[in-house]
């Protein structure tokens, strides 16, 4: 039943324009029916009255034969008759407030009423109705009215010792006047104000489809060409403009910080690489290893913070890679330098990715893993639309208050997690930005033993497949 739950803006507006049509449209109609429905109802029973009122003028209901047939009225209607018992049967339900109108109208016309019935029942039920009606079939040829429907029946009594006045009102076939109209109403007023509403909805929604579209486009690209032309109302139009204004800022910036970030790489690592060359005059040993370190590391962090940098902008583009051969060669390459690592559970997957960028995250998190918890062990699975790398160490883990903040910069764990192996703090921080460039997430949670102590930390890092 997705036509009732849409979720775009146009959708949910038609279907709240059609809700509230219909809500309106059905107190319409009711009120229609109502009324028309009192009117036909007024109409028969005025017609009941009439043929009393000119029976009892005509002194039919003076008579003491019962059955004594009234005058004739017009073809297709009933005759009055006299009966000595009252028309009411068993189970049926009077009329009263027909009785106390009906009383009115012949007390206003001189007429005196001992008592005065009114009832309703079905055509079928009633057997002078059904056999006056075969009668004049056979007599007259089938009547463009079928032997169906409902009946008004009112019986008058004038005097306490008379026979009962009968006479008899076919109601009219008030359904099928008023519902075939109703419903032809409805569908064109259903036509008109629908199709206005979306085509208005239309010229909105489409240029706000594009927008969406081309903020997509650039949070990933952050490419600046292909803007979407302003078109639709001048609030969308002005949205749009805006929008190109800040794609265009937006871009600038960051070819700056690009710009910036190449020339502190290039400024830095020049008087470092000098420094290597300097180093080896250093007839200490112990310090040449020492200051060859230093250097080494400062390098590195100066690496990670460039890649951090730029991983939101790579011009690396996306290949077809089978998922699963790329985590088998990095724990491969872990296995031959003697590390604590197997591979474990590995499905056949293939998509769309950047191969090495998704290294970078991996040996990040697999070197954290080999750091703090000596043995590590990695997985590869398809969970429903998200290829899931799992990466478990056998280490301390982490304190719950602390795990979402070890994915922020320049963060690293405390001193039980062994901060003597060094580490700039950028290792997670940047595996969660390549996670976020392939549209996928980076999550960290504590794997526990069945006595309720921490058994090591699990990085799952998920790639969505489509």
């Amino acid at each position: 039943m997705r036509f009732l739950k849409p979720r775009s803006l146009m959708g949910q507006m038609l279907l709240a324009v059609a809700l509230a049509l219909l809500l309106v449209q059905g107190i319409g109609a009711f009120l229609v029916y109502r009324a028309q429905s009192a009117r036909f109802e007024q109409a028969v029973f005025q017609g009941a009255a009439f043929r009393l009122v000119m029976h009892a003028r005509g002194g039919l209901a003076a008579s003491s034969r019962p059955g004594f047939p009234g005058p004739r009225g017009r073809r297709g209607g009933f005759r009055a008759e006299l009966t000595e018992t009252s028309p009411l049967r068993d189970g049926e339900i009077r009329d009263t407030r027909a009785e106390a109108e009906l009383a009115r109208i012949l007390m206003d016309q001189g007429i005196s009423a001992s008592e005065i019935v009114v009832t309703h029942r079905a055509l079928a039920d009633d057997p002078y109705a059904l056999k006056r009606a075969l009668r004049r079939e056979a007599m007259f040829g089938p009547s463009d009215r079928p032997i169906i429907g409902r009946l008004l029946v009112a019986g008058l009594k004038t005097a306490p010792n008379a026979n009962w006045l009968v006479t008899r009102v076919r109601a009219p076939p008030l359904q099928r006047e008023l519902i075939f109209p109703l419903l032809v109403q409805t569908l064109l007023i259903y036509l008109v104000l629908v199709g206005a509403v979306a085509l208005i909805l239309r010229r909105i929604t489409r240029p706000l489809a594009q927008l969406t579209g081309r903020v997509e486009r650039f949070g990933v690209t952050q490419d600046t060409t292909q803007q979407v032309e302003p078109i639709g109302p001048d609030d969308v139009r002005r949205l749009i403009v805006a929008h190109n204004a800040m794609e265009t800022r937006i871009s600038a910036l960051l070819d700056e910080k690009d710009v910036m970030l190449g020339a502190i790489g290039h400024d830095l690592k020049t008087p470092l690489a000098a420094l290597r060359v300097r180093i080896e005059s250093v007839t200490d040993e112990t310090e040449r290893a020492k200051m060859a370190s230093t250097i080494e590391d400062i390098v590195r962090t100066l690496d990670d913070i460039l890649s951090l940098a730029r991983v939101g902008r790579s011009s690396e583009p996306r290949e077809r890679t089978e998922l699963s051969a790329l985590v088998a060669a990095i724990v491969e390459e872990y296995e031959d330098i003697g590390d604590a690592i197997a591979l474990g559970t590995a499905s056949r997957i293939a998509l769309e990715l950047r191969p090495t960028w998704l290294r970078r995250a991996l040996r990040n998190l697999i070197d954290n893993a080999l750091r703090y918890g000596q043995r590590a062990t990695v997985s590869l699975e398809l969970r429903g639309e998200s290829a899931v790398i799992r990466i478990d160490d056998e280490g301390p883990g982490i304190p719950e208050e602390r795990i979402a903040s070890m994915m922020e910069p320049f963060i690293r764990g405390e001193p039980s997690r062994n901060s003597e192996t060094g580490g700039s703090g950028l290792g997670l921080a940047l595996a969660r930005a390549i996670a976020d460039q392939h549209g996928g997430s980076l999550t960290l949670s504590n794997r526990f033993a069945p006595d309720g102590s921490i058994a090591g930390l699990t990085a799952r890092f998920e790639i969505p497949v489509t």
